[in-house]
């Protein structure tokens, strides 16, 4: 779903229209999150409006940001990732939805923490009421984040979300993990000469108004 070697890459282009029409979603109603690893705020968000449907997906820049956040309906969000955490936050009372890159520098400034809090203040979001998609992500035991108590990914997700209101029954996890399962990219792994391919796979979210 993403070559970072060659952003045009046709075959890449070709397979996130395959995946996306696989969910009935076109590719020009879908934005891209593009990850930019620069200065040091790793939580940025940013709202878009239909005028971003289609940016990022043919072309060689997403939408810079960290989270990107919708209010409108057949608006798909698409993050590609591997071995950080990709989670969609779905506000049902408010119809918001958020895609969320929780990365360790992201984790390491409470990410995913504040993504809720930012829901909370800027759109009257319920905590408990949001419900929150976490993709699989790097195991524990080849990816731990020092700074936060050698904590796995997955675990300082989840410790984040709970601090700030976030019900676990809420929340759809997989226990997945992508440096130990050949079904997902893994870039840890493939920088470590344990994996041959490099390449991201991904998540896409979209609120439909049916």
């Amino acid at each position: 779903m993403y070559n970072r070697h060659d952003m045009l890459d046709p075959a890449i282009i070709t397979n996130r229209q395959i995946f996306l029409q696989h969910h009935n979603i076109q590719i020009q109603q879908t934005t891209r999150l593009e990850i930019r690893f620069d200065g040091d705020d790793f939580c940025r968000y940013k709202e878009i409006s239909e005028t971003a449907k289609g940016v990022g997906m043919q072309d060689r820049e997403g939408i810079i940001a960290d989270v990107l956040i919708t209010t409108h309906a057949d608006h798909a969000l698409f993050l590609p990732i591997a071995d950080c955490v990709g989670a969609a936050i779905f506000d049902p009372e408010h119809t918001v939805l958020a895609v969320a890159h929780l990365g360790r520098h992201s984790l390491e400034q409470n990410g995913a923490h504040e993504i809720i809090k930012h829901l909370v203040t800027n759109y009257s979001s319920d905590p408990a009421q949001l419900r929150v998609y976490l993709t699989p992500a790097a195991g524990k035991s080849e990816y731990t984040i020092w700074a936060l108590d050698n904590k796995s990914i997955k675990e300082a997700t989840r410790e984040q979300l709970a601090s700030a209101g976030v019900r676990d029954e809420n929340i759809i996890d997989t226990a997945v993990e992508t440096t130990n399962s050949s079904d997902y990219y893994s870039y840890s792994q493939f920088l470590q000469g344990n994996r041959t391919e490099d390449g991201d796979h991904a998540i896409v979210a979209m609120m439909t108004n049916s």
